[in-house]
C-alpha cells in the first residue's frame, strides 16, 4: 500500500476542509454531463466529479482525487461499487474521522 499520499475520507459536509488535498469518497451516480459525473454523496448532497470513469446511473462509485472546491473533486481513480452499496456506514466513518481530526484542519 502506498502511504506517501494519503487521502482523507470525506462526505459533502467535510469536503470543504480538504480543498486542494487528496480525498476519497463514495457517490451514487445521478448523471454524466460530458465527462463530469454528478452524484449524491453519502450524506445526501450533490457532488461533481471531474474526469470520472463512465459508471451506470444509480451505481455507487468510489472516488479518489483532489478536492477542487466544496462540491467538486478531480478524480484520479474511480471504482464502480455497483448498485448494492450501503452508503450509511461510510457516512458514519466520515463523521467519526472528521470529529476526531478536525482540530488539524481548522
Amino acid at each position: 500500500m502506498d502511504t506517501s499520499s494519503p487521502a482523507a475520507l470525506v462526505n459533502a459536509e467535510t469536503l470543504n476542509m480538504f480543498v486542494g488535498r487528496r480525498v476519497r469518497t463514495v457517490v451514487q451516480v445521478q448523471r454524466n454531463e460530458g465527462g463530469v459525473v454528478v452524484g449524491q454523496s453519502s450524506d445526501g448532497h450533490q457532488l461533481s466529479i471531474k474526469s470520472a470513469m463512465d459508471v451506470p446511473v444509480s451505481n455507487f462509485m468510489e472516488v479518489y482525487g483532489i478536492a477542487e472546491n466544496n462540491q467538486t473533486i478531480r478524480a484520479e481513480v474511480c471504482t464502480d461499487f455497483g448498485p448494492n452499496f450501503d452508503p450509511k456506514p461510510f457516512d458514519q466513518l466520515c463523521k467519526l474521522a472528521s470529529d476526531k481530526f478536525k482540530h488539524m484542519f481548522l
